[in-house]
């Protein structure tokens, strides 16, 4: 039997809407499919519609405690139950998404390169690989032997040192910018190149695809940017 609950990107991350007969069968279900899909959504903020479900406190302390083993946050409980709506805001959860949704109904394996995005509060060390539909933002270091894959931009708040790949689905105005930029493989959509030899003191980067080349702009502090081809594989 199919599967009977929907997953989407919306700009605050990604909303799982469940299905089920009953809440046990809904939140295996649920659990089931993200453990299907290794770390695609590792890190990822969720937003849970309950739908006919009407869980009690002690089943959505349950619900936040075993995504978050998996590296999710629930951050929101959406339901049109008052006791399950007061429930939830007793656990300090939203019961109501902030902003409009209007035009990302699109299902998770559709375009979601300019809504979903993923942060990673963490330093990424060899053999950690995170592949996301949407863009991946790394709070730390990417070490070598690490590896990203995005559907949309990375952008790492440190050393970039491992290997990435940006615009994983063929989105080419996807870009990877770090604060220290020498990876060692980087491919934008299907283009590829290695990262060229940098000066003794490191600058912010980012790297963009234009006109079929992979070129490396360091920031100034006129607010200028210098370009250079990246070196092409």
């Amino acid at each position: 039997m199919g599967s009977t609950i929907a997953i989407k990107g919306i700009r605050e991350g990604l909303l799982i809407t469940l299905g089920g007969s009953t809440w046990a069968e809904a939140l295996d279900e649920m659990l089931a499919y993200i453990d299907s899909k290794g770390d695609f959504f590792l890190g990822a903020r969720i937003a849970v519609r309950l739908g006919d479900h009407e869980p009690h406190a002690a089943d959505l302390i349950d619900l936040r405690s075993r995504v978050a083993k998996r590296g999710l946050t629930l951050w929101a409980a959406l339901s049109e139950a008052p006791a399950v709506v007061a429930a939830a805001q007793s656990l300090g959860l939203a019961t109501a998404l902030p902003f409009p949704q209007a035009g990302s109904d699109a299902p998770l394996d559709s375009e979601m390169t300019d809504r979903g995005a993923v942060l990673v509060e963490r330093t990424m060390q060899s053999g950690n690989r995170i592949e996301y539909a949407g863009h991946v933002v790394v709070l730390g270091d990417v070490d070598p032997g690490a590896e990203i894959v995005a559907g949309g931009h990375i952008i790492v708040w440190g050393r970039l040192r491992g290997a990435v790949h940006a615009g994983a689905h063929g989105n080419v105005q996807a870009m990877v910018c770090a604060l220290d930029l020498s990876p060692a493989h980087l491919r934008i959509a299907g283009h590829a190149a290695t990262s060229p030899p940098r000066g003794a003191t490191p600058q912010p980067e980012v790297v963009r695809l234009r006109q079929g080349i992979l070129e490396a702009e360091v920031w100034t502090p006129s607010g200028r940017e210098t370009s250079s081809p990246a070196h092409q594989s």
